[in-house]
């Protein structure tokens, strides 16, 4: 018997050597290279004849694109409107979805919830919990268990032929790390595994037509475990995060091949599951009537969804030494910018203070629109002065204090004028061609943040 051949492959961005490297000449980082043993011949020739009956469906001679016939591809709707939408408007078929995210946020539940809801066929192959604690997990969630079938495996061959024999419409594996092929002589989770094991998936997702979740662990950074090739194997990439502190959970597309990464779902976990929230705006703006200093309503655009949401700013007199920066849900960079921009263009000094941000709802909001409800927020709390309830703003700041345009403005003036608001404010430049007379809500543009500030303060 020959001996086994070793590589050492990178952790991080999957690249191969054939001795090991303090770094990786592919991505730079250092100390992320592990031994692997790679497939001998006659373990790549029991491989191939998992294939062998469907060898013929890959060949087939190249052709010019203009001979190539569109068919008309029907997306397969999963029953939830929010994971549709995160989608691209359903699940496509052959496609292969990703979904990463920490443990316990509910990407399981999620799924399950989803497998349990849809009108077709779905397989649900676990490899971290036993068909009864699957069965439990089901009676809390849903009450339509007809078309569902559960196996408990982790060997990729008995997922394969199972889901060739009962050829469903859907199959979620839960997870990926768990899964291993028989013919990779390393342990469930390692690069090799993970990458051999996504890229049968994808075949047979290719070959069948049959559309596949996989379920795939994060590390303590945030990104998903495995090589980075594995996210390059895919369709879909869709991250499931929230705070364990709130209620709310977050679906954002990172890749999608079948439509655009922008879009948003939001749901609200419960006693029975995760409810998907169809109005967020409502959800997310505080229910008290009362006014308070630094506590200002932004219109922001996540995807093609407009959403009112709270934000907060507490500015106060730095005991210590070093003043504190401090911001959940925005970006402190952003912060320390916008900051910079209201003492050189405002005359407005927060050397000496502590400035804490927070957006209400433990949502993270990367929409510049934001900005000028940041600024606002920052200001009221610092001449410690309110500003009406019924009042939101919408604008982008520039480093020479100008308030840019923000895109999809008509959508933002819909909903604040749905939701009762009477004002809101946005750039000058965001009027044109607007037909204020189409709305209730009075449209104010400003130019500079000197002007916004001379209005209020």
């Amino acid at each position: 018997m020959a001996k086994p051949k070793k590589i050492f492959v990178c952790t991080n961005c999957g690249n191969t050597a054939a001795r090991w490297e303090g770094k990786c000449v592919s991505c730079g980082e250092w100390n992320t290279y592990q031994e692997q043993e790679i497939l001998a011949d006659t373990d790549r020739e029991k491989r191939k004849s998992v294939w062998k009956d469907n060898e013929k469906s890959y060949k087939q001679d190249a052709r010019r694109i203009s001979e190539i016939q569109l068919g008309h591809t029907v997306r397969i709707k999963s029953g939830d409107n929010e994971l549709d939408r995160v989608l691209g408007g359903g699940i496509v078929p052959g496609s292969l979805i990703l979904i990463g995210g920490q443990p316990g946020i509910g990407k399981s539940t999620l799924l399950l919830q989803t497998a349990l809801q849809m009108q077709k066929t779905v397989l649900y192959v676990t490899g971290e919990e036993s068909e009864e604690q699957i069965k439990m997990r089901a009676n809390r969630v849903s009450k339509r268990q007809n078309n569902t079938f559960i196996l408990a495996e982790n060997n990729l061959n008995t997922i394969l032929k199972q889901s060739k024999k009962l050829l469903p419409d859907l199959v979620i594996i839960d997870s990926i790390q768990t899964t291993f092929s028989p013919y990779i002589e390393s342990t469930p989770g390692s690069i090799s595994q993970v990458r051999e094991c996504t890229t049968d998936i994808l075949r047979f997702a290719k070959e069948t037509g049959i559309p596949v979740f996989i379920v795939g662990h994060i590390t303590k950074e945030g990104s998903i475990a495995g090589p980075k090739i594995l996210e390059h194997i895919v369709d879909v990439v869709i991250q499931f995060e929230g705070d364990r502190n709130y209620n709310y959970r977050i679906l954002r597309t990172q890749k999608n091949r079948y439509g655009s990464t922008e879009e948003l779902g939001i749901y609200e976990m419960v006693s029975n599951g995760l409810k998907p929230v169809e109005n967020p705006s409502e959800l997310l703006l505080s229910q008290n009537n009362e006014n308070f200093s630094g506590s200002i309503v932004a219109a922001t655009i996540e995807g093609q969804r407009p959403m009112l949401i709270e934000t907060q700013a507490l500015v106060s007199t730095a005991i210590y030494g070093t003043p504190q920066r401090s911001t959940t849900g925005f970006d402190l960079r952003r912060l320390n910018m916008i900051l910079a921009v209201l003492e050189k263009r405002a005359g407005l000094f927060f050397g000496q203070k502590d400035v804490f941000l927070n957006i209400a709802g433990g949502l993270r909001i990367a929409d510049p629109a934001i900005d000028l409800a940041v600024v606002t927020a920052l200001v009221s709390s610092l001449e410690d002065t309110f500003i009406a309830k019924n009042v939101c703003f919408a604008g982008e700041i520039s480093l020479t204090g100008e308030i840019r345009p923000v895109k999809n403005i008509e959508s933002r003036i819909k909903e604040s004028d749905r939701l009762g608001f009477e004002q809101i404010y946005t750039s000058s430049n965001n009027l044109k061609g607007i037909d204020k007379k189409r709305f209730n809500i009075e449209i104010k543009g400003v130019k500079k943040i000197e002007e916004l500030i001379g209005y209020f303060f």
